[in-house]
């Protein structure tokens, strides 16, 4: 077996050594939807992933958690990530 994962990451970095950083849109409007949303609109933006049910009981407690910080300290973290996402789609 670990000749076989030995052999795999191998070939993928000889084979796919021109992939690219570029962040998913449905990743960034699921972001934005987890700082800035209401949680209810949050699971209807979860919803499209279609994640485990355990899955998503998870990341709407956390997203109840980051709700309680001021929305001005959540807009700015939503904009950091922004910057870093139009640094790496450059």
């Amino acid at each position: 077996m670990r000749l076989f994962l030995s052999v795999l990451l191998v070939t993928l970095a000889l084979c796919c050594y021109e992939a690219n950083a570029k962040v998913c849109p449905a990743r960034m409007s699921e972001l934005r939807s987890f700082y800035l949303d209401t949680e209810e609109m949050y699971n209807l933006r979860l919803l499209m992933f279609a994640p485990p049910r355990e899955a998503a009981e998870a990341m709407v407690k956390v997203k109840q958690c980051v709700d309680l910080a001021p929305l001005e300290g959540r807009k700015r973290f939503y904009n950091v990530l922004k910057d870093i996402q139009s640094t790496c789609n450059k």
